[in-house]
């Protein structure tokens, strides 16, 4: 017996037909759907030509580029602390020293459990009231460190956790360190399984940068919202919203594009040589 067959009936020549035409409903609605909208689209003049001229100034494109540039620096380095932050404390959840289990906890949870909007608040409109001032980029890229931190920091005490027990014993047989057993044993295993999560954060994290517009952080959507709201060019908000959009659709699909080749690249395996090889 296959192992589909295990998880669930194999559906009959009935069901078979019954989901093939419940398929094509579906496929018959989202058409419908998509062809409401681009029929609205271009009947209240969306696609005129005269909409669009505002792509074709230079300081328009440099805004925007600009915008884009600012988004990819508070995503790299927020990206870059994140992941650290998440490695340092999925190891101190996974200690065994209960009171570092217990500080690494509690601030991951803390982290994970406040919105990332009020982090931003607090680090931007906060701290001024405690005498300390910081840039937008700086809360920006705190406050995407701390949480989506805290959400990598549990993705990767989870893939460690995944990884059976009987691998570390082994190494610890062996006579290896914990250090070690990190390291050499556990941590090459479950980033195999954890690549495609890390990954799918690290978007959310893209995405999440957006949420700078509220405290003015320069970014893409804050360029797009002073571009859409500009009188001089007639308040082309949905054009500008579909080029917004297009760069974070493509930001998005780049990123999803590494984490196949990345997994592709660790799935790969070495071939055993053949039994007659010397």
């Amino acid at each position: 017996m296959s192992a589909p067959a295990v998880l669930f009936d194999v559906p009959g020549p009935k069901a078979r037909a019954r989901n093939g035409v419940l398929g094509v409903v579906a496929v018959l609605v989202v058409v419908a759907i998509l062809g409401f909208i681009v029929f609205r689209l271009s009947v209240t003049g969306q696609f005129d030509g005269a909409v669009w001229e505002w792509v074709l100034y230079e300081n328009i494109q440099l805004a925007l580029l600009e915008g884009l540039v600012n988004t990819l620096r508070a995503f790299a380095l927020g990206a870059v602390l994140a992941l650290a932050f998440g490695a340092l404390f999925a190891l101190g959840r996974l200690s065994d020293k209960s009171w570092l289990r217990g500080v690494s906890t509690g601030i991951v949870e803390f982290f994970r459990a406040v919105p990332l909007v009020v982090l931003m608040f607090i680090f931007y409109f906060g701290l001024p009231s405690v005498g300390v001032t910081v840039s937008t980029f700086t809360a920006v890229v705190v406050a995407l460190t701390l949480y989506n931190g805290s959400v990598l920091a549990e993705i990767f005490r989870s893939g460690v956790l995944a990884v059976p027990r009987g691998q570390s014993e082994a190494a610890y047989a062996l006579g290896m360190r914990k250090s070690q057993v990190m390291t050499s044993v556990l941590l090459p295993q479950s980033l195999r399984s954890m690549l495609p999560t890390i990954v799918s954060q690290l978007v959310v994290l893209l995405k999440d940068s957006a949420l700078g517009f509220l405290i003015l952080y320069p970014e893409l959507l804050y360029q797009a919202r002073v571009l859409g709201s500009s009188g001089q060019l007639g308040r082309p908000l949905l054009p500008v919203a579909f080029v917004v959009a297009a760069v974070y659709i493509t930001l998005c699909l780049l990123l999803t594009a590494l984490a196949t080749y990345l997994e592709r690249r660790t799935r790969r395996v070495t071939p055993l040589p053949e039994a007659g090889a010397a």
